[in-house]
């Protein structure tokens, strides 16, 4: 191993290095605050747990993102963690379960680990920040998570947001529907996912049989755009099960609540689009903004997730990275977030000066940024000092712009 072999991290890990990492930190702060002001209370779960717990219930998608270690106490293994949402939902249904069977918010903010990124643009150490609520299964609740999700955005100062909107229940009863064994079901998945279009009218021509299913799930493939795709569905999905009807009304609603609270979002809609298909159960949703190619924050329903801990209970949530809203907060506005913590330069002689000391710690005290500059090298070695202690006509030390 060569000397420069020593320092490089292995692809998809990253530092956070100075003003970056204030400036994540802060936000974190600020988030949390939102968090709570929404009622939702903060849970800090651990860094690995058993593979048994880990890879239950909404964990088991996350078999190859995660990574495996040999517990030297027990001889079990145990996995590092790659997304909090399967532990929080284990926390609501096993460590708050002596709780009552009520409405729970929680909210976190923790650093994951993955054995490979999402996307090649994406990180394998994130830092997770999400909401999870536990308890109710009405529409009020899906849309209380995503006015959530929106508002943490707003908050992070991001703006061009585009929301994208779909409903699992429209694909899952259609495709149930068509009575066909699980790896032709798999096929059609995959082709619908893609957008193969021609390879889907193979697989439904061959292995469904009622025309009315495979003109629905044809149709379902073509339904994308603004809201007047809603309109269209309904039309093109006439005579599909109640449930389709139903999760059709519920993205209608849910459509013009975003539009009256959060004019200034973009809607874009998306039927056929199926992330997490294995253990969503109702809306699903995501945001992007113009300068990145990938989902910013994403989330939706996974009722009946802690019945693997023997607690079955709706639940919905949301989740972004803090180090990717970060990097999106330095795109969208770069002169923002340069030097934005100035501070104060203070003389060597703080360290013999009681007067001086005394007024740097008052300073400190309200939220001033204070350096003392120890081999006097000046300005020069401080760039983000934009004042300086300085003694008076009467030798009294007060601060002076640079």
């Amino acid at each position: 191993m060569t000397i420069a072999d020593r320092w490089l991290l292995p692809d998809g890990m990253e530092e956070l290095l100075p003003p970056r990492a204030y400036t994540l930190e802060a936000l974190r702060r600020k988030l949390l605050d939102l968090l709570a002001a929404w009622g939702y209370d903060l849970v800090i779960p651990p860094s690995a747990e058993y593979l048994e717990s880990l890879l239950t219930g909404v964990g088991k998608d996350l078999d190859l993102q995660t990574f495996k270690v040999t517990d030297q106490s027990s001889g079990r293994l145990m996995g590092v963690s790659a997304d909090v949402t399967p532990q929080v939902a284990r926390i609501d249904a096993h460590s708050l379960s002596c709780e009552g069977e009520g409405i729970a918010r929680l909210c976190y903010c923790h650093p994951v680990l993955r054995t490979r990124a999402d996307n090649p643009l994406s990180s394998r150490s994130p830092i997770q920040l999400g909401a999870e609520l536990f308890g109710h299964a009405g529409l009020p609740s899906d849309l209380e998570i995503l006015s959530l999700m929106l508002a943490t955005l707003e908050a992070a100062e991001l703006d061009q947001i585009h929301l994208d909107l779909g409903h699992v229940n429209i694909y899952r009863t259609l495709i149930n529907q068509a009575q066909i064994d699980e790896q032709e079901a798999e096929a059609i998945f995959a082709a619908l996912q893609d957008k193969r279009f021609a390879d889907l009218d193979t697989l439904l021509q061959a292995y469904v049989e009622c025309a009315q299913v495979r003109a629905h799930l044809t149709a379902l493939a073509h339904l994308h755009g603004d809201m007047r795709v809603l309109e269209q569905a309904k039309r093109d999905l006439q005579g599909a099960p109640e449930s389709v009807q139903a999760a059709l009304v519920q993205l209608e609603q849910i459509a013009h609540w975003i539009q009256a609270s959060y004019p200034q979002v973009t809607l874009y809609f998306d039927l056929a689009e199926l992330r997490g298909f294995n253990y969503h159960t109702g809306i699903m949703f995501a945001a992007y903004v113009p300068q990145w190619g990938q989902a910013i924050a994403k989330g939706g329903r996974y009722d009946e997730t802690g019945k693997v801990f023997g607690r079955a209970r709706p639940a919905t949530g949301f989740s972004v990275d803090l180090k990717l809203l970060v990097a999106l907060q330095e795109l969208q506005h770069p002169q923002t977030h340069q030097r934005k913590h100035l501070g104060v330069l203070a003389p060597v002689q703080a360290y013999t000066d009681a007067q001086l000391m005394h007024k740097i710690r008052a300073l400190r005290a309200q939220g001033e940024r204070v350096w003392v500059d120890l081999a006097g090298e000046g300005t020069k070695a401080h760039p983000a000092c934009d004042r300086q202690w300085v003694q008076n006509a009467q030798g009294e030390w007060v601060i002076s712009p640079l």
